[in-house]
């Protein structure tokens, strides 16, 4: 009976396994470091009878195998391990070289663990590879060695990272699937969907559906939408890289999210039936096929993108003879409204051609990018091997300097981790330095295992990881003490160690995590000498100096937490992507002027607000990796940071349209309508910029804006007057400029919402 009730436990233990480690990342990392940890820790200590050697050997294949995943394709993650093991051999001389004098090791401790914490900016992969990246500096700064030792710790270094390259694609290897890909197929082909049906329900065709359906595959994009918004947000770092294809696809989630919005906007009201003209229709549709084929290739790379690019220069021609009919429905030919009724009216011709343009015009962004992504895929092995990108040779280290020069700012959730990760461990040397504590390599691991984004994290970390590590040492001394003599059973009890210490932070708690990796420990440095469990719970003083370094540093660095960081970019955010919609709308006046100007677009004020809005995604992820209670509904907070993406995505639509106007009409000043343009413009990013101060605690919240009739009835006096072409018709200027006005309109919707989850008179968080 106790055989079949074990058995029955361990038929347990894979399910569980499933439901606590999704995708089985964490048990996948620890079965490969089980099987080649103890193996190099037994080939260099036992027969090469090197412990340096074998201590690197052991700390490298931990570092390189459980500390980091690197995803994407197989050459991908290969050519980002071999870029680690040359960090580590680099970061192994720099230790070692440092730690001969207490002020070098002190400044060059400070020094490096600022540039390989900051460098994760620039891509998740360095991100993902910070921990393992100062493990190998912390590891020789903390254990001086004469230099003739050096090789020996690069032997062990090399044969870590030889380990790991066999590893990677032998032992179980990890799917090359990303996390962004599959829900973004999904998104695609939710929203054709959804199109197809409003359409059809639209335009009466044949075998129309009801406006229950059109609600339910409304439902569907919504839900694939907060799918994809999910998988991007449950990643400590935003997933991307430095590459191309990267980029675009990360650029796919906010795109994505403003599609989806667009697609509900443009969704049948739920009272009347407005009749779609025929151009508006094809528009749509042709949208709707564009997203399949983006879909299928978002699914199949490395597919054939040629479908795609065809159907796309339907879309552009098809939006184009859509610009061109809409002057025909313009009813400039007939006396000026005198009410309001008929002011609505009149806007009212072009509505549905502007909801199919501005659709036209998102569907275009992301199928681009798509291409972009797949282009990528497409490499050929000396392309990949090369770094060539598709966006140019130069692309990756535009976009490092890009990346690393938005972050060099006051407000920087990342600019305070980094410095802060770097005064922790420069202070916890100069204090091991000063105090002479035996094994200061312990210190290291205590700040560096607690040092998180916040000061309250950083201090519920240091409870934890002091708890585990107590609990851990607890352990390990009674269980070498029960042990005694018999050293040779700790060979079989460190492969378990570490599988444990693998899967117990993710499937467990971190503080399990710290308890196994503590008796890991214990275990890695009483194998071949006589197992001593007072050294063991002497470790514990070390461990608490760490923690409380942590703290402290936490406390002077980051004294409000990752909630004001928030307030902070949200402000920012919102203030430059007010400022580029504002610039964006001066641009269109000056380019519908009597002489149209020849000014440059605001492309910067578009790059700054695109910066922006990665900090605010940074102090986000920051924001829910603290835990604790939150001082606001998470869904408000959500509201507000989608928000930017939709302030942000209307100024690029705004941009995109006056970019594409042929040569413009130029019989008349325009003056009304330009000053239509700019009236509104600075109603709306000004209400936004007073959000933005809002959100800083600096004002109240204001109300949201109304509808302006005023402004409406001047706008189509305006075109009515002087917006008309030689043979009295309404020119292209004209609906540019009233879909500008409907682009503002857009982003004046969006203030309810976003003055509900602001809340009155306080910041979002």
């Amino acid at each position: 009976m106790r055989s079949a009730a074990s058995f029955t436990l361990l038929g347990k233990v894979p399910a569980w396994l499933r439901a606590h480690d999704p995708g089985l990342a964490a048990t996948r990392r620890a079965a490969r470091t089980a099987l080649v940890m103890p193996a190099l820790f037994a080939l260099c200590g036992q027969v090469f009878h090197s412990p340096p050697m074998a201590t690197y050997a052991a700390f490298g294949s931990f570092s390189m195998l459980l500390l980091v995943e690197f995803t994407g394709p197989l050459v991908q993650r290969l050519r980002a391990h071999l870029g680690l093991a040359v960090a580590w051999a680099v970061l192994i001389c720099l230790g070692t070289l440092a730690a001969r004098q207490s002020a070098l090791a002190v400044a060059a401790t400070v020094v490096v663990a600022f540039v390989v914490l900051f460098s994760g900016v620039v891509s998740s992969a360095l991100a993902g590879a910070s921990t393992a990246l100062l493990l190998a500096f912390v590891l020789p700064v903390t254990t001086p060695a004469p230099l003739s030792q050096l090789p020996e710790r690069l032997a062990g270094a090399g044969l870590a990272s030889a380990a790991a390259l066999l590893a990677v694609p032998l032992l179980w290897p990890r799917p090359a699937a990303d996390p962004l890909s599959a829900p973004a197929a999904r998104v695609c082909r939710a929203a054709a969907a959804q199109l197809r049906l409003d359409t059809s329900y639209l335009t009466d065709g044949a075998g129309a559906p009801g406006l229950p359906a059109c609600r339910w595959a409304a439902d569907a994009t919504a839900a694939a939408t907060a799918e994809l918004r999910g998988a991007f947000q449950d990643t400590p770092y935003r997933p991307t890289g430095l590459s191309s294809g990267s980029r675009a696809l990360v650029r796919l989630v906010d795109e994505l999210t403003w599609l989806s919005a667009i697609v509900t906007d443009s969704a049948p009201p739920p009272d009347g039936h407005p009749r779609c003209d025929p151009d508006a229709r094809t528009v749509r549709l042709t949208a709707a096929s564009v997203l399949e084929l983006t879909a299928g290739l978002l699914e199949e790379p490395h597919g054939s993108p040629r479908a795609l690019r065809a159907r796309t220069a339907e879309l552009r021609e098809a939006m184009s003879r859509m610009e061109r009919g809409a002057t025909a429905r313009l009813p400039v030919h007939l006396p000026g409204p005198d009410s309001e009724p008929e002011v609505l009216a009149f806007l009212s011709t072009l509505d549905l051609s502007f909801r199919a343009q501005e659709l036209g015009f998102a569907t275009l962004q992301i199928a681009d990018n798509v291409d972009l992504v797949a282009a990528a895929e497409r490499r050929s092995w000396p392309e990949r091997l090369l770094g060539l990108e598709p966006g140019g040779p130069s692309g990756p280290l535009a976009a490092a300097h890009e990346r690393a020069v938005a972050h060099l700012r006051p407000n920087s959730v990342w600019l305070h981790n980094s410095l802060r990760g770097a005064a922790g461990l420069g202070i916890a040397v100069a204090l091991v330095r000063l105090t002479g504590v035996q094994h200061s390599f312990w210190v290291l691991l205590g700040t560096l295992s607690v040092l998180r984004s916040n000061a309250l994290s950083t201090g519920q970390n240091a409870v934890r990881a002091l708890g585990g590590t107590l609990v851990g040492s607890v352990v390990g001394a009674a269980l070498l003490q029960l042990i005694g003599h018999h050293g040779t059973a700790l060979w079989f009890l460190l492969p378990v160690a570490v599988l444990v210490a693998g899967i117990a932070p993710a499937a467990v708690s971190f503080a399990a995590g710290q308890a196994a990796f503590t008796l890991t420990l214990a275990i890695l440095f009483n194998i071949g000498q006589n197992p001593d469990w007072h050294i063991v719970l002497l470790r514990l003083q070390d461990i608490g100096l760490g923690c409380a370094v942590s703290v402290l540093v936490g406390l002077f660095f980051w004294p409000r937490g990752a909630g004001a960081a928030v307030d902070r970019a949200l402000a920012e955010a919102y203030a430059g992507s007010a400022r580029y919609l504002a610039r964006a709308v001066a641009y269109g006046v000056r380019r519908c002027g009597d002489r149209p100007s020849t000014a440059d677009a605001p492309l910067a004020e578009g790059l700054q607000a695109a910066a922006a809005a990665r900090r605010l995604d940074d102090a986000f992820r920051s924001f829910l990796a603290e835990r604790g209670a939150k001082p606001v509904p998470l869904a408000d907070l959500t509201t507000l940071v989608t928000g930017i993406v939709g302030l942000r995505l209307a100024a690029d639509a705004v941009l995109g349209l006056w970019q594409r106007a042929d040569e413009l009409h130029s019989g008349t000043d325009r003056a009304q309508a330009r000053l239509v343009l700019l009236s509104a413009a600075g109603r709306v990013s000004g209400w936004y910029r007073d959000l933005a101060l809002s959100l800083t605690g600096h004002t109240a919240v204001r109300e949201p804006l109304p509808r302006n009739p005023a402004a409406e009835a001047s706008l189509v006096e305006s075109v009515r007057k002087d917006l008309r072409d030689d043979e009295g018709r309404a020119s292209d200027t004209a609906v540019r400029i009233i879909w500008t006005v409907d682009h503002l309109n857009a982003a004046r919707r969006l203030q309810p919402g976003l003055a509900a989850a602001a809340g009155p008179g306080d910041g979002a968080a």
